[in-house]
């Protein structure tokens, strides 16, 4: 078996190519040939498109795959009679409103059930739901006795992942052009979806007055060969990203008042009494350390994620790692609450179980065992290589 693979940085890469190079098809060995794969903003490039092609000419393989989905790639296998496999991992994903998502090639697998009922209930055959997983045999090989451990131990509450402050923050440039109407709305509509878990309605609160005058603020627009509209753009791209900003900002200034917050992320100059900001931590070399030394990790989704279940959450449970996350209906198709993970409600709520869990350890570690257990049986890389293969018809 040989794969084509597109050769983009993600997170998911080395565990994924790992599980490949292991799977044996007809008791075959597994090939990989990268591509490497930069322009993944650019859904036309003819130059690109044709060396491609002569690439996949050259090499014969029986599949290309991808992390996430790229048009460009599409049209390519499209062409050449080849089978494109992608995994999506990232929501909001605005290339799969590409015209090329219904090409015969494509086995396009969605991490967000959701995601994957938008499309499919539009009669598109070309989309499947696919969970994220994790990969224990690589996580096992951290160990909190390594001395590259030892500033990870012994931490209460920890949060990896991005506070929205420091990239894509469309809402703080659109803000000095928004009239005051609309400027209150929106804060008003947010501050109400903060309160609400589990059921995400920005998108159908954004009349065309709205989306009109944030336009003229920010103008976002739709792709010519593309069905993404404006009320799809800014609820996910705009919206829903402030939305996470802040609630992550307010949850871990809230928690950090009674207990130490260690935060991992991008932007370093994000402060309050109670929360140590350590930067960014690489996700292969010192991330298990956060999750295997934290009492409690936190998922915080975002909140365009409206089903799904974070890769984060999928590293904290490998890991053996406590974890609390908000609701994600995604969770109860594989996991139970309070037996494999725990899940808020609300503020209150949240901050009522980190109490509760900080003081019950033993209930904190069995929880994190029994997560761990279902990670290792069911939810690897392995596992679903051969579930996205066998899927996808590669036999």
């Amino acid at each position: 078996m040989k794969v084509f693979y597109i050769d983009v940085e993600s997170f998911c890469a080395n565990d994924f190519i790992d599980s490949l190079l292991k799977y044996r098809l007809h008791g075959k060995k597994t090939e990989i040939f990268k591509y490497a794969y930069s322009n993944v903003g650019v859904w036309h490039d003819p130059d690109r498109e044709s060396d491609m092609l002569e690439s996949i000419r050259k090499e014969s393989p029986d599949f290309a795959f991808s992390f996430n989905y790229y048009p460009l790639v599409s049209k390519v296998c499209q062409k050449a009679g080849l089978k494109y496999i992608s995994w999506v991992y990232d929501n909001p994903q605005v290339a799969l409103y590409h015209y090329t998502l219904v090409n015969s090639c494509n086995e396009v697998f969605l991490f967000d059930s959701e995601m994957y009922e938008t499309y499919a209930s539009q009669g598109i055959k070309t989309v499947h739901y696919m969970p994220l997983a994790a990969s224990t045999e690589r996580l096992d090989k951290f160990t909190m006795s390594d001395a590259k451990a030892a500033s990870y131990r012994s931490k209460k509450v920890s949060f990896v992942g991005s506070m929205y402050t420091e990239e894509h923050n469309f809402y703080e440039r659109m803000l000095p052009k928004l009239d005051s109407y609309v400027h209150g709305y929106l804060e008003g509509l947010m501050r109400s979806q903060i309160h609400i878990q589990g059921y995400n309605f920005i998108e159908n609160c954004l009349s065309d007055d709205i989306i009109s005058k944030m336009y003229d603020a920010l103008p976002l627009e739709p792709h010519k060969d593309g069905v993404d509209t404006k009320n799809y753009l800014y609820s996910d791209y705009v919206i829903n990203r402030r939305i996470t900003g802040i609630e992550r900002a307010e949850l871990l200034t809230k928690i950090a008042r009674k207990y130490p917050v260690d935060l991992y992320t991008k932007d370093e100059s994000f402060s309050a009494p109670g929360i140590n900001n350590h930067g960014i931590v690489t996700y292969y070399d010192y991330m298990p350390y956060v999750f295997k030394g934290s009492d409690i990790n936190l998922n915080i989704s975002l909140r365009s994620i409206k089903k799904g279940i974070p890769l984060r959450c999928f590293d904290i449970m490998g890991c053996r790692g406590f974890l609390l996350s908000n609701f994600q209906e995604d969770f109860f198709r594989y996991f139970e609450p309070d037996v494999d993970f725990v899940f808020y409600e609300s503020q209150s709520d949240l901050l009522n179980k980190v109490d509760f869990y900080l003081q019950h350890e033993d209930e904190r570690k069995a929880i994190a065992e029994r997560a761990y257990e279902k990670i290792k049986k069911d939810h690897t890389f392995n596992v679903r290589v051969e579930q996205i293969l066998t899927e996808a018809g590669i036999t």
